[in-house]
């Protein structure tokens, strides 16, 4: 693979569900993105927008209506599951639930395990059990609880045996879904750091998925901004915090809690308007119900999304028209 091809692109990427009556449900709509090898692309918006939907569809664990997934230059779209089936090892996924995404009959040892049982990747039994227990030491999880069950361990001990796990086919690319959501606010910052001394270490590609923009903004290098399946804002991820240009953007922003008390008097900003149907979308922007600055040309057409300044890509007629 040439040095200077995306690890991973997107190419106007749709996942759409059928619903009762035949209406379609655009859970993904049209995503074009390029993610370069060793670094971390964050997804953050409102719950229901398609951010999970969207990591899943690039693993395969849903299929895509349209579009192409290219890996290391090839598109894996329609490519058999036999065929898709090695490439699972490069590509990983860290649950948000950390309980429910693991066999509770199996202990800590035998969930890590797992997945290299599955692939043969040893051809003893006991070897992909040695290799477990080296995984337990690289995420901090204490080789005493080897023969425990997850029951038995609390959500941040849960979370590194799901890291653990799925970095035990040494993959390239993991899709991070809410991975410390469920985890309280001090134990999320570890696994925060562990995920990005882990990146650092094994040159690991991540696509982290958050609703929470200050988690968004510790951990990655771009952002990417969707409402209701569609990027309306890609940027570096300090730019994106200097400089939001989205009117949605800014007011994820401006949600922030601030904890500077002499700033508290400072107004705070709500979106208005209802939030439009995802079934059976109609062209133009899907915002502009709720946005303070609607113009008659962000009905009707889908806004494109425009490179505005380098590597910063808006959606939005305020900048692209």
């Amino acid at each position: 693979m040439d040095n200077n091809t995306p690890l991973i692109q997107l190419k106007d990427l749709r996942t759409h569900f059928r619903l009762n009556g035949g209406a379609k449900l655009h859970a993904v709509d049209g995503i074009n993105l390029d993610i370069h090898e060793g670094e971390t692309i964050g997804v953050v918006g409102e719950s229901g927008c398609g951010k999970s939907t969207l990591g899943r569809t690039i693993l395969r664990l849903i299929e895509p209506t349209s579009g192409q997934i290219i890996y290391k230059g090839e598109d894996v779209t329609k490519i058999s599951q036999r065929k898709f089936r090695p490439l699972r090892q490069d590509l990983q996924i860290i649950f948000q639930d950390p309980y429910a995404s693991i066999d509770p009959r199996k202990s800590v040892v035998e969930v890590i395990a797992e997945y290299m049982l599955i692939h043969k990747t040893y051809k003893h039994r006991a070897d992909a059990y040695n290799r477990a227990a080296e995984l337990m030491d690289m995420v901090g999880l204490a080789r005493r609880y080897a023969n425990m069950y997850p029951h038995e361990l609390d959500g941040g001990r849960r979370q590194r045996i799901g890291i653990a796990r799925a970095l035990s086919l040494s993959p390239k690319f993991i899709v991070c879904d809410e991975p410390v959501s469920a985890l309280d606010v001090s134990i999320q910052a570890q696994i925060l750091n562990l995920l990005m001394d882990l990146g650092d270490e094994l040159n690991l590609t991540y696509l982290f998925i958050t609703h929470d923009l200050s988690v968004v903004k510790h951990i990655s290098d771009r952002i990417m901004v969707m409402y209701l399946g569609q990027a309306v804002e890609i940027a570096p991820s300090q730019e994106l915090f200097d400089n939001p240009l989205h009117p949605y953007t800014q007011a994820l922003l401006a949600a922030i809690p601030e904890p500077d008390l002499s700033k508290r008097d400072i107004p705070f900003k709500t979106i208005k308007g209802e939030v439009s149907s995802p079934i059976n979308v109609k062209p133009g922007c899907r915002f502009c119900k709720r946005c303070e600055h609607v113009m008659d040309c962000c009905q009707g057409v889908d806004q494109p999304l425009v490179e505005v300044s380098p590597g910063h890509f808006v959606a939005c007629a305020l900048h692209t028209k």
